[in-house]
């Protein structure tokens, strides 16, 4: 993800995708793979909004406090569009869903979004 600049997004963005796959896992291990298929959709609906907010972000020159809000609104903006389209998508085209694992998926992902904050933008 080498088209992401911002450091702690690139790290959250990877931790989403490993989230979800051992959830998918977990999910298919215990249940059935309809079930797992739920969790790897909602765990993409959470990575792939946090993708676009992010290299929205890096795109981002930054110079003055006015462009650097209204990039972060636009990119939250398009983070929330996406969400809520991509849920809308599921929920209408997949008759097998299982919403818990779904739901579930996408909400623990967005614990792990939240984690960006913890993550130090030093490199050293």
């Amino acid at each position: 993800m080498s088209w992401i600049k911002n450091r702690p997004l690139n790290i959250v963005l990877r931790l989403q995708l490993f989230v979800t796959l051992i959830a998918a896992l977990v999910i298919w291990f215990f249940l059935s793979m309809h079930d797992a298929v739920s969790a790897v959709l909602g765990g993409a609906v959470s990575v792939i909004s946090s993708a676009a907010f992010a290299i929205i972000i890096s795109r981002n020159n930054g110079y003055t406090a006015e462009g650097t809000i209204r990039t972060a609104l636009r990119a939250e903006a398009v983070k929330i569009i996406l969400i809520v389209s991509m849920l809308w998508m599921v929920f209408n085209n997949y008759e097998d869903v299982n919403a818990f694992a779904f739901i579930g998926t996408f909400v623990l992902n967005v614990l792990v979004y939240s984690m960006a904050l913890f993550v130090s933008d030093d490199t050293k």
